[in-house]
């Protein structure tokens, strides 16, 4: 690789005194407001700045050594998300007065006890709470219990506060529905926070919450943690149940987890969350000991391959090159081997054939989703239910018979047995995140018709590989464009070895941090954060 400089980065403006909540914040007249009038701050919280200068592990610890109580932490998150809210547009679903009810009940003595949590709107069933994948036809649908990893999250002892926009049924890389609108990119209100854990990622970009939940099915964690200046790492495939009612998402190709500021959160997050479920058909490869324990062991010496081009023909912006330059030049100063490998790469795998066997299985499992939902609904669905382009894909979805969906299927696993006999060479592959910066709002809308398709590979021809064979991935914010948007390198790492990830992530962070760095979030007091 060449020994192209790494981005300098801007000095931070000196923070300004912390200023209490009880006695500076107004929350601005024109700010959206929903919910019960219960559903308001209390005047008793942590200051904005000190919130926001901790991430979760380091809330829970002021919990846990008594220098804050959890009701301190969540009137802060409160006043935090209604302050930035109506601006992003990042929670669709408040649930201020079941946060409140569950710290006076008593937290379980998890790792992040006390810590305010935001849950994606896709998935994720809370009891009792309203669950509508970001679509019209769910607008009134109520889960009648939490999801398996909805339990973990409440034994970890974190406070869920809310839940956070998604596009209908996950479809596009962005976040925008007709159902909730648009979700806005704290560091560019006219630019995409990404998706399709859009409205999770803005929200921790703009200091709500220092991590949220988020599901990856083709790149949904890694896109948005890119677009927002975020870690997002998406788990190997069956690492995290996404039971009790279902076994496998998205025919097996999404995965569940978060976005988060520091690594070590991920980390121990996924060590809330990660194991079997009781009667799982098959599991991820247990981890040799906790993740977090992987965080801040240096990796040995790593061979990285890096290619520029995973679906043959995608153009790469600059910007986006430039990200995987950086990273590159940093894993070269940090003693590991790079290498680029673009025509080994592209000549161990069928991209057109695998693409196309995957785009048969999303189709089917959006067909799948639709065709459970009088049930909940209590009607036949209608075109106008649903967006033009999902519409179109549950037409398309309903045309594949059994055994086309059973081809497709073989096509993909048979691309994991490539995939690791690839990696044998190498510990981690290096591409860009995506191939351009955060598009602008109405690109990727499900209006478009005939192109859709061709505008999300365009945007996203590189996360949707992992997924596709399984293994984990990351994408780590070493690099911001000229405009100051952030722009996200991603790692591939090998089936099972999420390890190896963190270890990584974690010497990057060290090297070059990134939590500080924050997006112009301005406070209806006039305060720009």
């Amino acid at each position: 690789m060449s020994d192209s400089r790494i981005v300098d980065r801007e000095t931070l403006l000196e923070r300004r005194a912390a200023i209490k909540l009880a006695g500076g914040l107004v929350v601005g007249a024109g700010l959206a407001r929903t919910g019960a009038a219960r559903d308001k701050p209390v005047s008793r919280a942590l200051p904005f700045e000190e919130y926001s200068r901790h991430d979760a592990l380091g809330l829970a610890e002021l919990v846990r050594n008594k220098a804050v109580k959890p009701e301190e932490l969540l009137e802060a998150a409160i006043a935090r998300a209604e302050a930035v809210n109506g601006e992003i547009n990042a929670i669709v679903i408040k649930c201020y007065d079941r946060a409140r009810d569950a710290i006076k009940g008593g937290l379980p003595d998890g790792p992040f006890k006390g810590v305010p949590f935001l849950v994606k709107d896709l998935g994720f069933s809370m009891a009792g709470v309203k669950s509508t994948a970001g679509s019209r036809l769910f607008k009134d649908v109520v889960a009648g219990h939490d999801d398996t990893i909805v339990k973990r999250y409440r034994q970890a002892g974190l406070v869920l506060l809310g839940r956070t926009h998604s596009p209908e049924l996950g479809i596009p890389p962005v976040t925008e529905s007709v159902l909730y609108g648009i979700t806005r990119n704290p560091w560019s209100r006219d630019r995409t926070a990404g998706g399709s854990s859009g409205g999770t990622a803005a929200a921790v970009a703009a200091g709500v919450v220092p991590m949220g939940s988020a599901s990856d099915g083709g790149g949904s964690i890694r896109i948005p943690a890119s677009c927002c200046g975020l870690f997002g790492l998406k788990p190997t495939r069956a690492r995290v149940p996404c039971g009790p009612e279902i076994f496998e998402l998205f025919e097996g190709l999404a995965v569940m987890h978060a976005v988060t500021r520091s690594v070590r959160d991920s980390a121990a997050l996924l060590d809330a969350t990660a194991g079997p479920e009781l009667g799982d058909a098959y599991w991820a490869p247990s981890p040799r000991r906790a993740f977090l324990n992987e965080v801040g062991v240096p990796p040995k010496k790593l061979r990285v391959g890096v290619t520029l081009e995973v679906l043959p023909g995608a153009s790469v912006d600059e910007a986006c090159q430039r990200a995987v330059q950086d990273a590159a030049d940093l894993c070269e100063s940090l003693g590991h081997h790079v290498e680029v490998v673009t025509e080994e790469f592209q000549a161990h795998f069928s991209m057109q054939e695998l693409f196309d066997a995957v785009i048969t299985m999303a189709k089917t499992a959006i067909a799948s989703t639709v065709e459970a939902a009088p049930e909940m609904v209590g009607h036949e669905v209608r075109r106008g239910d649903v967006e033009p382009v999902t519409w179109r894909f549950i037409e398309e979805g309903r045309s594949y018979t059994g055994v086309d969906v059973s081809l497709a299927r073989t096509i993909v696993h048979r691309s994991s047995r490539q995939m690791a006999e690839f990696q044998r060479r190498y510990d981690v592959i290096l591409t860009p995140t995506l191939a351009k910066r955060p598009v602008r709002h109405g690109e990727l809308s499900l209006d478009h018709h005939a192109d859709f398709l061709d505008r999300f590979v365009a945007f996203t021809p590189f996360t949707g590989l992992a997924n596709w064979t399984g293994q984990p991935a990351m994408s780590v914010p070493v690099h911001w464009s000229d405009d100051e948007l952030p722009v996200g390198a991603q790692f591939l790492g090998r089936f099972g070895d999420e390890a190896t990830l963190f270890r990584l992530a974690a010497q990057l962070e060290q090297a070059q941090p990134w939590a500080e760095r924050r997006p112009p979030v301005r406070f209806p007091d006039g305060r720009l954060e």
